[in-house]
């Protein structure tokens, strides 16, 4: 993991302290806000985690809308982080509820977001640490590469495996990504729940837009 110090950790709280509110919900390229802050977006498996850890980054309990239904986010969901920066909640994959044909629809506009815009600085993708990466998994890695965009892995529920399985999946995932080209060498073990790894992803997304207090 990126080693921090402590005025860097410091200063991600207080960013992520400040206040986050939803901006928009686009269902269409052409709905997307206007490109003028920084932007880090979250990816990953419909059921993965991904509203609980945006949740837990800004410590609030519904600005991402969680769902036991899976691939409700069917939009590219923007939040504005005290006009900072924006986090960006793109659809999940490997839901199986909806037709192919909406499947495709909202995986398109998510291929369209991440191939163009000019303010994105990194995407995370999200995966459940009590399996690592499975199959569903590669083609979100493939399309993240051919669009050149820098991704890195964050894994998600590390409370709900032993601190050791956590390191041996963290150990493998890397491995698994270590030769694309586009993920960035490291891999952050995170729980919403407990708040492991929450003051490094909140660091690592500070030091990637250069936002400032």
């Amino acid at each position: 993991m990126t080693d921090f110090t402590d005025e860097e950790l410091e200063a991600a709280r207080i960013l992520f302290a400040r206040p986050a509110t939803f901006v928009m919900g686009a269902a269409k390229i052409e709905q997307l806000p206007d490109p003028d802050l920084p932007e880090i977006a979250f990816a990953g498996r419909s059921n993965v985690g991904k509203s609980s850890l945006i949740n837990g980054l800004v410590g609030m309990h519904k600005l991402a809308r969680a769902s036991n239904e899976p691939g409700r986010t069917r939009e590219v969901n923007f939040f504005d982080l005290d006009g900072k920066t924006r986090l960006v909640d793109l659809p999940g994959y490997g839901w199986a509820k909806a037709s192919k044909t909406t499947v495709k629809k909202f995986q398109d506009l998510g291929r369209d977001y991440l191939r163009g815009r000019v303010t994105l600085k990194r995407v995370y993708l999200l995966i459940d640490a009590r399996h690592g990466l499975k199959a569903v998994d590669t083609e979100a890695l493939d399309a993240l590469d051919t669009a050149a965009v820098s991704y890195q892995i964050v894994l998600t529920k590390a409370d709900k495996i032993k601190p050791h399985e956590a390191e041996a999946v963290r150990e493998a995932t890397l491995k698994g990504v270590s030769k694309r080209p586009a993920a960035f060498p490291a891999v952050i073990v995170t729980s919403a729940e407990k708040g492991t790894g929450m003051p490094e992803l909140r660091a690592e997304i500070m030091r990637t837009t250069g936002a400032v207090l």
